[in-house]
């Protein structure tokens, strides 16, 4: 059974068609990429599974029940958690309270009752070393870190409160090729923990490295829905880069 299911979603902004008839499927240790230019409908796609905003049309199922999520704290509720490009992290705050921000544990009763310091920097420390991430010190100030090992931050916290389904938006997009083996290893390392993660790229490179199956998005339509088995890497990059369209635009362009 799948752990997320999309049936022919739609979702409409007054006369605007942001998505028409996407289907897709998230299964645990599977990791579903879903590819598309600018204005494609990624962002759209996200918003719907992170309960952001309600679909208009078709059936989204979580672990196989029909359900409409009506915000991303349902969502998190029912183990789908996102991790946005732009992250909320607070950069002056040290890791370890970036790692608990808003779900801080306390100790105490009473008017002694305080944040319980000790605990979170011991777990944030455990949590990041089991996910592969080595940092140097998690009392440095997350604004210290790199982008990758902001975005490794980010998906260790995610798994860390109980995420089942891992929805990741453009993670790599404004890494370096070093930096995004970083966020990719981590991604397949969830994939392995059983998670079901849904990777959004413009990259066919990063999704071929992890990727279990491809979903290509053209404004807001869906133009193709492929196993790894069922494409290769070339053929996903072309179809990504327009297919016939390109063909088409080359030989307009070709010298006489």
């Amino acid at each position: 059974m799948s752990l997320v299911e999309l049936a022919e979603v739609s979702k409409h902004y007054g006369n605007v068609r942001a998505l028409e008839g996407v289907s897709l499927t998230v299964g645990a240790g599977e990791v579903t990429c879903v590819l598309g230019d600018n204005g494609a409908g990624k962002s759209t796609l996200i918003k719907i599974i992170s309960g952001l905003h309600p679909h208009d049309g078709g059936v989204l199922r979580v672990d196989g029940e029909e359900t409409r999520l009506a915000s991303p704290r349902e969502a998190l509720d029912r183990g789908i958690a996102t991790v946005y490009q732009d992250l909320a992290v607070v950069p002056l705050m040290p890791v370890w309270r970036n790692f608990f921000l808003g779900s801080e544990p306390r100790k105490g009763k009473g008017p002694f009752r305080r944040l319980d310091v000790a605990h979170m920097r011991r777990t944030t420390w455990e949590k990041l070393r089991a996910m592969g991430i080595d940092l140097r010190d998690v009392d440095q100030p997350i604004g210290t870190l790199s982008g990758g090992e902001r975005q490794c931050v980010a998906i260790a916290r995610a798994v860390h409160f109980g995420a089942r389904v891992l929805v990741l938006d453009e993670p790599t997009a404004a890494l370096g090729v070093k930096q995004s083996g970083e966020v990719l290893r981590l991604v397949a390392r969830a994939r392995d923990e059983g998670l079901g993660v849904v990777f959004i790229t413009h990259n066919p490179h990063h999704a071929y490295l992890v990727g279990d199956r491809f979903v290509l998005l053209k404004r807001g339509t869906m133009v193709g829905n492929h196993a790894r088995d069922e494409i290769t890497l070339d053929e996903l990059t072309r179809q990504m880069a327009g297919g016939n369209e390109l063909d088409d635009l080359r030989h307009e362009l070709e010298r006489a």
